[in-house]
């Protein structure tokens, strides 16, 4: 059965990067992100982080103890080792690590992994076939390479909030952490690409790539239309957008001429249909505002749930606008599991997101747990030969961080 097969491919696309082990310094968004996907495939991800607060992207949004909401999202099924990077025995940790591994990823501005002596070229001698990711803001060459750079500065410096504004025509930021995801699934693609390689011909690969790559990609599309149409909104049909009815809004998209015609018909305007100012994609663009507006005048009268079905049966593209509680209680998203309930120790009862192309999340598997700051540094210790004595002192000098889970009164 096709469903079947689907199925057992997902199963095992899960373990696809089995044994493969990335030391990640990355902090943040973007490469974090990058290792959440390695892990969810299979792949061992060490989180090397500070030593106490860890991560600064555990710190975006409120924090939950050792967690903000992101943190909980992007650090699943990674183990984490407290550091400290600067200390001589916490450097000699990591390199014992770097040695063995087959991804090193990190996000550092540049200098930052010259000065700890964790660079490339550092690296490659003692593990030439490494593959080697870093994810920058502004890239690693031109005048803005030294440049901080975030989701937001990069949505802004390349254009994106021009293209996004609101009603009053003011450049808006689209959340969440838009340019930083997809950064994070192009580093995913290009490591994935290099550990093929490196499987094939035994050959190591550099990777540097940048939030302003990304954020650029994104808009490929508009970039185009933009040229060539000139400074504007240019839509990607007609009528197409979101459409405030009776009692909520809808996203509608019934630009092909077919869709159009049912549309018409729907709302009692068969007369649009050969009428020359609306009856080719062409003209539809050539007047759009008033298509939309005559759509939306009509939209408006009726409740969501009554255009849902209306507009379904006359394959017309349409889905409710919903809200998250939305989204939960939806039977077909029950249908389909794109999320888990699950309970953390931290934040309480949260759904958790589920990765395309895999199983659902299962509260059981140890992929879907999240770490806390330094809550393997004493099993990755152990691993490369430490005694408990060596680990009591490395503690004792602040060169690594240990998590001890607090007891409830």
């Amino acid at each position: 059965m096709p469903g079947g097969s689907l199925k057992i491919a997902a199963m095992n696309l899960e373990k696809s990067f089995e044994g493969v082990k990335v030391v990640d310094f990355s902090q943040g968004v973007a490469g974090p992100m990058c290792g959440l996907q390695l892990a969810q495939y299979g792949a061992d991800v060490l989180k090397i982080e500070p030593i106490g607060e860890g991560d600064w992207g555990r710190g975006l949004g409120p924090r939950y103890g050792h967690f903000s909401a992101l943190a909980v999202a992007v650090n699943r099924g990674k183990r984490s080792l407290a550091v400290d990077l600067k200390n001589p025995k916490g450097k000699e940790i990591v390199l014992k690590l770097i040695k063995e591994a087959d991804v090193i990823s990190h996000n550092y501005r540049p200098g930052v992994m010259e000065r700890l002596g964790f660079d490339e070229e550092a690296v490659r001698k003692i593990n030439p076939t490494v593959v080697y990711l870093t994810v920058e803001g502004f890239g690693s060459d031109g005048p803005y390479r030294d440049r901080p750079a975030t989701d937001s500065i990069l949505q802004g410096y390349t254009g994106f909030m021009n293209i996004n504004r609101d009603k009053d025509g003011t450049p808006k930021l689209m959340l969440p952490y838009l340019t930083d995801y997809v950064t994070g699934l192009y580093a995913f693609q290009a490591v994935s690409a290099a550990l093929f390689k490196r499987a094939m011909k035994g050959e190591g690969e550099t990777i540097c790539l940048s939030l302003l790559q990304s954020a650029a990609a994104l808009q490929a599309t508009k970039m185009i239309d933009v040229h060539i149409e000139g400074a504007g909104d240019v839509s990607g049909g007609v009528p197409m957008g979101t459409f405030q009815t009776k009692d909520g809004y809808m996203s509608i998209n019934a630009r092909r001429d077919y869709q159009f015609k049912a549309l018409c018909k729907l709302i009692g305007r068969e007369d649009m249909i050969d009428d020359s100012r609306y009856s080719s994609v062409k003209a539809r663009f050539e007047n759009e505002e008033e298509v939309l507006s005559i759509v939306k005048e009509a939209v408006c009268k009726r409740p969501t749930a009554e255009w849902s079905t209306l507009l379904t049966d006359a394959d017309i593209l349409n889905a409710p606008v919903n809200t998250y509680e939305d989204y939960y209680e939806d039977p077909h998203i029950k249908a389909v599991q794109t999320y888990t309930w699950m309970e953390h120790d931290e934040l309480g009862r949260i759904p958790m997101t589920r990765i395309p192309a895999l199983p659902p999340v299962d509260p059981n598997n140890a992929k879907s747990h999240s770490p806390h700051v330094g809550e393997h540094t004493q099993a990755v210790l152990k691993n490369l030969g430490y005694t408990d004595a060596n680990i009591a002192a490395l503690r004792d000098e602040n060169a690594i961080g240990i998590y001890e889970k607090k007891l409830c009164d």
